[in-house]
């Protein structure tokens, strides 16, 4: 069956989500802020809920059309092949999204798409009621300057949990971003990668998956495994497919903070992502780390004011690690922050920075390639 698929992503992030989609062979068709249509088929449901490192959702594309009136809502809705993946007993209930557009009342918005996705059911089915107890298909509308599109969700829990975190420490960085810095960072065979302030550990560990080629979905489920048109076997040969591809390179991640409990905590993620033996987890702080005579890139996500007491105290800390990092040059530096006033308190303009999202909070990614 041929589709047309949506992959979300951070904003910022598209780009890097673009060439995973193409690395695994889909044409992409559109990109806007945030999300990427490509064409696909069962298989590409598979491979890209498995595959995909910065993607936070896969939806299955119905079709778009203009919607300024909840007429056009219906009767738009109501002309998409619904009954073709939707069976008489299976549940379809509906969420979604309005950015500005004519029709901005959420919840309005869901009782037509509801209603209509309905009247096409009855059409085919000549039921009145559903009984939705069934496999369940998550519908998702989303209007953007007054164009719909309806979706149907693949993923279920979202992307970005990929199930090793089962802890974490306050105002956690969220996977898809981590490995989006790890990727940025240019990771490669023979250099060190250290993030000295390691928290939970989710940066080194998105950067041992990476180097490693782990597919961040290959150990978890997705709502579309119970899709009868996908099949069983196709999502076995996907992770198949996937777990082939893994491969053990020279590389090393140490992954080091302040606090024990970072370090412990860190440990028990990285066994549980299956890359213990690639991060290297201890207790140090982040203004006495030494080279050693080693080449290594920092990597890292400071802590701000949730995970440091106070503002003050983060912004001495940024002070402090700005003196100490430059004294470990040529040693290359990647700092994530929402700080606004980054660069002044660290002591150097980044050679380059890229606003990125951590979920909706804007932050940005300092590069310094000679420190």
């Amino acid at each position: 069956m041929k589709l047309e698929l949506v992959a979300t992503c951070l904003f910022g992030l598209e780009r890097l989500l673009g060439e995973e989609i193409e690395a695994l062979g889909y044409e992409r068709i559109s990109t806007i802020d945030g999300r990427i249509t490509f064409r696909g088929d069962g298989e590409a449901v598979a491979l890209a809920n498995i595959s995909l490192r910065f993607a936070e959702r896969v939806f299955i594309k119905l079709g778009s059309f203009r919607a300024t009136s909840f007429e056009e809502l219906f009767e738009g809705t109501r002309a998409l092949p619904w009954p073709e993946l939707i069976g008489r007993d299976d549940a379809f209930p509906v969420k979604g999204h309005s950015i500005k557009s004519a029709l901005h009342s959420i919840p309005d918005c869901q009782a037509i798409v509801k209603k209509a996705v309905v009247r096409s059911m009855t059409e085919r089915y000549g039921l009145l009621t559903f009984p939705e107890v069934g496999v369940k298909y998550q519908i998702e509308f989303f209007i953007l300057n007054d164009e719909a599109t309806l979706m149907i969700d693949t993923s279920g829990v979202a992307l970005h949990k990929r199930g090793y975190r089962r802890e974490s420490n306050a105002a956690p960085i969220r996977e898809t971003l981590a490995a989006a810095i790890a990727k940025l960072s240019r990771p490669r065979e023979g250099l060190l990668l250290w993030d000295p302030m390691c928290g939970s550990g989710t940066i080194a560990i998105e950067a041992a998956m990476l180097m490693r080629n782990i597919a961040p979905g290959v150990n978890r489920r997705f709502a579309a495994e119970d899709f009868p048109f996908i099949g069983k076997s196709l999502w076995d040969s996907a992770r198949e497919e996937a777990r082939e591809g893994e491969r053990s390179p020279d590389f090393e991640v140490f992954a080091s903070d302040i606090d024990p409990r970072a370090v412990a905590l860190t440990e028990k993620n990285a066994g549980l992502a299956g890359v213990a033996d690639t991060v290297r987890a201890f207790e140090c702080d982040a203004r006495k780390i030494r080279a050693e005579g080693r080449r290594a890139t920092i990597v890292t996500n400071p802590p701000y004011g949730e995970r440091l007491g106070t503002l003050r105290e983060a912004e001495a800390l940024y002070r402090e690690i700005g003196t100490h990092f430059r004294s470990l040059a040529p040693w290359q530096v990647y700092i994530i922050t929402s700080h606004p006033s980054f660069e002044r308190l660290y002591g150097k303009r980044a050679d380059k920075v890229r606003k990125l999202y951590n979920g909706m909070l804007p932050c940005y990614l300092y590069q310094y390639f000679k420190n």
